[in-house]
């Protein structure tokens, strides 16, 4: 006894055969590349000379750095994000802070002991934000943090210009107000840009930890007295 046959319909009713569904054309679209404007939806690097894909990475970066001393676009930091300023300021400022080896006495932090504090710091700071419900990514909240310390490394340039001459009470105070603007500054140009991703119940919660990040990087710039 034969059972019946089963048969897998792999095919819509109504095809004439199988090989109808299979039949297409594939064509490359011969419409040029667009190399020029970042901004296209068809832009392409492939065919873009070296020079100008890292001319137009400076630029940018350039740029972000701009937003942060004049915080009036909050678009470019948040959807352009990268991390080659937030390194290359991390990597400034651990260079200049990093105590004196010859000094056993000079008590200033080395150079990785500034760049766990900066990264370890804006990860928890960005921790924070995403567990009180902030709008924002990991790493667009690393990016605006790192940024935003644009305004304590040029604290730290100016105290280092002070610290050129002999240092007195009046210098001191000097560098405690440039330090304090810079951490104003920081502490304003971040909230601008990280302010309207938080619930507005929660703002405050949000906001202390980022004061408490660049009020500790700005004691490290006060407190610098190495030359």
């Amino acid at each position: 006894m034969s059972s019946p046959e089963t048969r897998l319909e792999l095919y819509e009713d109504g095809a004439e055969s199988p090989s109808e569904l299979m039949t297409g054309d594939m064509t490359v679209s011969s419409a040029p590349r667009n190399t020029t404007d970042p901004t296209a939806p068809n832009f392409n690097t492939l065919d873009e000379p070296i020079r100008d894909t890292i001319m137009r990475d400076v630029k940018a970066v350039g740029v972000k750095f701009y937003h942060v001393l004049i915080p009036k676009e909050k678009n470019t930091l948040l959807k352009e994000w990268d991390l080659w300023g937030p390194l290359l300021l991390c990597t400034f400022m651990a260079t200049i802070l990093q105590g004196s080896s010859d000094d056993m006495q000079d008590g200033g932090p080395e150079f990785a002991q500034v760049f766990v504090i900066v990264w370890i710091g804006a990860m928890i700071v960005t921790l924070n934000s995403k567990l009180l419900g902030g709008k924002i990514s990991f790493f667009q909240s690393v990016c605006v943090l790192g940024y935003c310390l644009t305004p304590c490394a040029l604290a730290l340039i100016g105290c280092r210009i002070i610290l050129l001459g002999e240092q007195t009470a009046f210098l001191f105070f000097l560098r405690f107000l440039v330090a304090s603007a810079g951490f104003g500054w920081a502490t304003y140009a971040s909230i601008i840009f990280l302010g309207d991703s938080q619930p507005p119940n929660r703002k405050a919660l949000a906001v202390y930890p980022i004061f408490l990040f660049y009020f500790i990087i700005s004691w490290l710039v006060v407190s610098h007295s190495n030359v």
